[in-house]
């Protein structure tokens, strides 16, 4: 299985922080983001979003399908996130467009199988991938990509 962990890009300040929308700045990032992710991503792929408005204007900049889930909003454990996913009995890949510091906990969980808080930084997509060689139960993970907007020609 593939997850690909995509923060959301910057978003303004204010209240409630779920209406935040995203910057003239994060727009930007979320469209170079984007345009890398659509040439990379399989048709397949199942789109998570959370239901916050800055992660909803980040996928819509990919131009694909998506569902919104509760289960990714903000305050989210890393546990109730591999849950709604189905990690790691999916078999089609998985981008999960959420938030910090749950993306961060995640990958540490997968990669280094310990809770850690790792920083993805905004706009950023990590791509994580479970061999199919399932040693004790538990998927073993290694990093495919790491990328981030600045990193990106547009």
């Amino acid at each position: 299985m593939e997850l690909i962990l995509w923060r959301h890009a910057e978003a303004a300040d204010g209240d409630p922080d779920d209406a935040r929308p995203l910057t003239p700045k994060g727009q930007k990032q979320a469209a170079k983001m984007a345009a890398w992710l659509d040439r990379n991503l399989p048709n397949s792929c199942r789109i998570m979003v959370s239901p916050t408005l800055r992660t909803v204007q980040t996928a819509e900049t990919l131009g694909r399908k998506f569902k919104v889930f509760e289960a990714l909003a903000p305050g989210a454990s890393p546990q109730q996130l591999l849950d709604a996913i189905d990690w790691p009995a999916a078999r089609e890949p998985v981008l999960v467009v959420g938030h910090q510091p749950t993306l961060g906990q995640l990958a540490a969980l997968l990669l280094a199988g310990t809770a850690q808080s790792w920083t993805v930084r905004k706009a950023s997509a990590w791509w994580i991938v479970a061999r199919d060689d399932v040693t004790d139960g538990e998927p073993d993970c290694y990093l495919k990509a790491v990328i981030g907007p600045d990193l990106l020609a547009r």
